[in-house]
């Protein structure tokens, strides 16, 4: 009988501790419920509008599914992220007070900064009191832990009007780059001057709207989620990300040449049609399959690099 109660004793201290966490942290949970309220009260204005930028603009269409995508990571990575939480006020409502401080420029700004920027200015502000009310609540170390998840929200701040402009004059160089590329492997007679290029009966400009910035984003986006799932080295996960680069290229590259091509020797309206207008979604997918072996070697590599580092220990 004695041995029977002495070793049940562990058992109910074990599960009184686990039971004693599991308190711990829904009472966590709670506060940072509240606290979460508190800053979607505080920036439900940007919160407003950036959601009515969503459906307006097809750049930013992706704005809604960043905090599911955010959850999810942080729901899946809970056991890791909240096993060790721990109460940073101090760090965390530092953090709280620059967003708000950002948010109050942001109101300081109206009229003087277009609405694009202004909304820049305050969902950055938005991000920043968020993840400081996390901070607060669960700490330093389940920070670094969900430092991913946290930082991935900065995917619905809207991206600045100037860093907007150079990426997209960015892409459209390089985007004709690739189409001229194209052009001169195709065989077809051209003449290029500057981002305009004239074909037989047909002259075409890359213009900046033709630059490929919508896709290029979600292409990336994609990279940097593929790279925290498949990836575990940081100069891997850097190198798919930059590889994003030269593939949006091509395949907006690939894109132009196909729809000047068609509208050449095929049907002149091609070029107006809603083909050319909304039919960027096979060219996504070919700039998916080009993004998969990229991230099948760099898989492939890092188990090469782990392998040698074991048997160099052994």
């Amino acid at each position: 009988m004695s041995n029977l109660v002495s070793g049940s004793a562990p058992e109910d201290t074990a599960a009184e501790i686990d039971n004693s966490k599991a308190r711990n942290l829904a009472q966590r949970f709670g506060y940072f419920g509240v606290l979460t309220a508190l800053v979607l009260a505080a920036f439900h204005q940007p919160l407003i509008e950036v959601l009515q930028l969503s459906r307006h603009s097809e750049l930013y269409s992706h704005i809604p599914l960043i905090p599911l995508v955010t959850i999810f990571l942080l729901w899946n990575e809970r056991n890791l992220v909240f096993s060790q939480p721990g109460y940073r006020p101090y760090s965390g409502f530092v953090l709280v007070f620059i967003g708000l401080l950002l948010l109050l420029l942001a109101y300081t700004l109206t009229g003087k900064i277009d609405r694009n920027d202004w909304l820049s200015l305050s969902m950055l502000g938005f991000v920043l009191s968020w993840i400081g009310a996390f901070v607060a609540i669960f700490g330093t170390e389940s920070y670094r832990r969900a430092v991913f998840p946290l930082l991935f929200l900065l995917f619905v701040v809207p991206i600045p009007r100037l860093l907007l402009d150079a990426l997209i004059s960015f892409l459209q160089r390089g985007s004709t780059e690739a189409a001229n590329l194209l052009f001169t492997v195709s065989g077809v007679p051209f003449l290029r001057n500057g981002f305009t290029f004239a074909l037989p009966g047909m002259s075409i400009e890359v213009a900046p709207q033709c630059s490929g910035i919508r896709s290029g984003l979600a292409l990336f986006i994609t990279s940097l989620l593929a790279g925290h799932l498949f990836l575990k080295t940081g100069s891997r996960k850097t190198a798919l990300a930059i590889s994003t680069i030269p593939i949006s290229m091509f395949k907006n590259g690939c894109r132009i040449v196909t729809l000047t091509l068609l509208g050449t020797y095929v049907d002149p309206r091609i070029l107006s049609s809603q083909l050319h207008r909304a039919g960027g979604i096979p060219f996504f997918a070919l700039a998916l399959l080009l993004l998969v072996p990229v991230l099948w070697l760099l898989i492939k590599s890092e188990k090469r690099s782990n392998l040698n580092r074991k048997s160099r220990r052994d």
